[in-house]
């Protein structure tokens, strides 16, 4: 499916005469001409989504607008809504113009939220307004097929997408806390990062992979799903951000996954080359324009059981590493992150080549960011009108994530080493502080207190 435009656009002189807007206040017409919607009660909003013989909303309204408005109404209600004023509208209008007119919107909906349709309410409606609204044309039932057909092998797709997500999450294994108590054994008790993977660039290309498989199963939808107030009883709306939480979840796995690496090798030697690897691989994926796996890596590195790892610290060479820190520094609402996102953005819009176009952003931050602006599009104005400039801006920058999430992987895939990273065992955070004071002994009566309840605790566990 194509992005949507990340902005409201107005049709080009000369495009599609048929659908200039109709004269005098009709729906959308103020959208075609003067300046852009700025606000406007709900009722105006869903009237302006419905087409007409003469009128039919940009693709960019279209998509500002069915993703915002489950903020104030869900999807079942709006389709119910559209039917409604699509009869009415039928009675004034040429069915020959208007029917595949209203089609093509219901197409534009399936293809860009295929998951409002998961439910059956969703698809009854669906061919209900359809049959209602059907000229006694052959051409028309063959695109109207033609679209259930598509929607119907999307949605188990997706099914099939989701259930592989969660097995992989399944088998994602947790390594025994005790291992980490038995370091001084002299055979390594598992495989590490250095004996599948001793090459950073391949490394980082292997994370790119796993990323932007995350990235292409996420819905624009999730965005706003994941801050609609419901039924907290409503399992529906843990479906609805599935793909999400599980791309969280891959985050997490990765920053324990570098912790643990750097933190189980007996060695204090070895554990400095295994902080230069992930320096390495750190910087590659900076390169490529993998912002995701580049924090989780800084992240994994930063936690505590690593960091106090003082002696391990004082044998790497970490010049690179605090320029990556740095680049990824909070400061002034992540500045410097911001304006290297904003260059990888540049980079992908004039690319030549699917490696040129990759940008994978932090996602934690892009989450805060949309968190902003569903609070400012959930928000009505005093007048009771929707803020759909609000709108605007949310499509504008999930309409830009929608267009990252598209890129193909450009690097081949090392199935082997994709592997190793959904499956290598990982620290709990005990066993993490367990194998730190294992390679390096606690520093004040705090860290003993603390090593000595961790080994009883994790020792003494069955």
């Amino acid at each position: 499916v194509p992005p949507p435009p990340p902005h409201l656009a107005c049709a080009e002189p000369g495009e599609e005469e048929e659908e200039a807007p109709q004269e005098g206040p009709g729906p959308g017409a103020c959208l075609a001409e003067g300046p852009p919607i700025t606000s406007a009660s709900l009722d105006t909003l869903i009237q302006n989504l419905v087409p007409t013989a003469d009128y039919y909303p940009e693709k960019a309204y279209v998509f500002a607008f069915l993703l915002s408005a489950r903020l104030f109404i869900p999807p079942p209600e709006l389709l119910s809504r559209v039917c409604e004023l699509c009869i009415k509208q039928q009675q004034l209008d040429q069915m020959r113009k208007f029917g595949p007119k209203i089609l093509q919107l219901l197409t534009e909906w399936t293809e860009t939220f295929p998951s409002d349709f998961r439910e059956e309410k969703m698809v009854g409606q669906l061919k209900d307004i359809i049959h209602r609204i059907a000229p006694c044309d052959e051409a028309y039932w063959k695109t109207l097929n033609q679209v259930l057909q598509k929607l119907s092998q999307r949605l188990d797709l997706m099914s099939r997408e989701e259930e592989s997500i969660i097995k992989v999450s399944l088998n994602a294994s947790s390594i025994s806390d005790k291992l980490a108590a038995f370091k001084t054994k002299p055979l390594p008790i598992q495989k590490d990062i250095l004996s599948i993977c001793n090459d950073p660039y391949t490394l980082a290309q292997q994370l790119t992979h796993v990323e932007l498989e995350h990235l292409s199963h996420i819905g624009p939808e999730e965005f706003v799903q994941a801050f609609v107030q419901k039924d907290p009883l409503d399992g529906t709306l843990k479906k609805k951000t599935s793909n999400l939480e599980a791309y969280v979840r891959w985050f997490n796995r990765l920053c324990y996954l570098v912790a643990t690496e750097i933190c189980m090798p007996a060695k204090k030697k070895q554990r400095a080359q295994v902080i230069e690897f992930f320096i390495d691989v750190a910087r590659e994926c900076f390169n490529i324009g993998n912002f995701n796996s580049l924090m989780a890596i800084i992240s994994g590195m930063n936690m505590s059981p690593v960091s106090r790892l003082k002696k391990t610290w004082g044998k790497a060479k970490t010049a690179k590493f605090f320029i990556l820190e740095h680049q990824m520094d909070p400061t002034g609402n992540f500045y410097n992150y911001r304006t290297a996102l904003r260059g990888a953005a540049h980079r992908s819009r004039t690319a030549n080549s699917n490696r040129e176009k990759i940008v994978i952003p932090f996602f934690s931050l892009l989450i805060k960011d949309i968190y902003f602006l569903n609070e400012g599009c959930a928000n009505r104005l005093p007048n009771g009108h929707v803020n759909f400039e609000k709108f605007v801006e949310l499509a504008r920058q999930v309409g830009e994530f929608m267009t990252w999430k598209q890129v193909e992987c450009p690097f081949e895939k090392d199935q082997a080493l994709l592997h190793y990273l959904h499956t290598a065992p990982i620290f709990s955070e005990d066993g993490l502080y367990l194998a730190s004071y294992e390679s390096e002994s606690p520093e004040n009566q705090v860290e003993k207190d603390r090593w000595k309840a961790l080994r009883s605790n994790v020792l003494g566990k069955t």
